[in-house]
């Protein structure tokens, strides 16, 4: 393991669904500090860290009155349940005196900034956490594409996914004892395969971009700070 950091500025994707803990929706206060204060320990090392967090746990409550609706208000309600995560987040990092904004790709001014690419930008370069809430801003596009274009236009080096497993394998390792878990892929594998790292889109947003993917556990203590360090925790999916 390299004694400093490989990178000097991430993006972290966070499922919703893993604020919710062992409950099927809502947000479980311990995890929620939980991964703040692992957030803390790279952001102490010096790294500039973003955060896209989906917003699972909160529309998984409100989905059987989604199904009524159309695809569109439906994906307007799920970019909403983004900016509940990412509010309650700044506040977990900052009760622990990590400087952070929210940054919303739709305007809600008395709660978070607009999203303005060189203002986030500055913010990293000032020691800032930047969570990007709301999405892209736009209906049919997911959290994990989000999350893409999010990290190239703030240029990251590298999204790291944390997961409830860690990395990517042939099954589902939760439901399939005999599934094989991936050190490395290539995008192309990840498409060919369709093996489930990110949405289609996602994934070839960061083919054509040439940035690279870490799945990894993030429910495993010091593991966000192992796979900054350079360690070979996970899947790494790169060309």
């Amino acid at each position: 393991m390299s004694a400093a950091p490989v990178y000097q500025r991430i993006l972290l994707k966070l499922s919703g669904e893993s604020l919710a803990g062992e409950a099927k929706y809502g947000i479980n206060l311990e995890v929620l500090c939980r991964f703040a204060e692992e957030v803390k320990k790279i952001y102490e090392m010096g790294i500039g860290v973003a955060l896209v967090i989906g917003g699972g746990n909160i529309f998984r409550g409100i989905s059987e009155a989604a199904r009524e609706m159309d695809r569109v208000s439906a994906d307007y309600m799920g970019m909403l349940a983004t900016v509940i995560n990412s509010m309650a987040m700044q506040n977990a990092l900052e009760n622990i005196g990590v400087d952070t904004r929210v940054q919303t790709a739709i305007p809600m001014n008395q709660i978070a900034e607009p999203f303005i690419r060189r203002k986030a930008i500055r913010h990293l370069e000032k020691g800032r956490v930047v969570i990007f809430a709301a999405g892209t801003g736009n209906p049919y596009f997911t959290t994990d594409t989000a999350a893409v274009l999010r990290a190239i236009e703030v240029e990251a080096e590298v999204i790291l996914k944390g997961t409830r497993v860690d990395g990517v394998y042939t099954a589902d390792p939760e439901k399939d004892p005999n599934a094989v878990k991936f050190s490395e892929l290539t995008y192309m594998k990840v498409l060919e395969e369709g093996l489930k790292v990110m949405d289609t889109t996602a994934i070839t947003l960061s083919m054509d971009n040439r940035l690279p993917i870490v799945v990894f556990n993030m429910e495993e203590a010091n593991n966000l700070k192992r796979v900054v360090l350079g360690e070979p925790i996970g899947t790494k999916v790169r060309g």
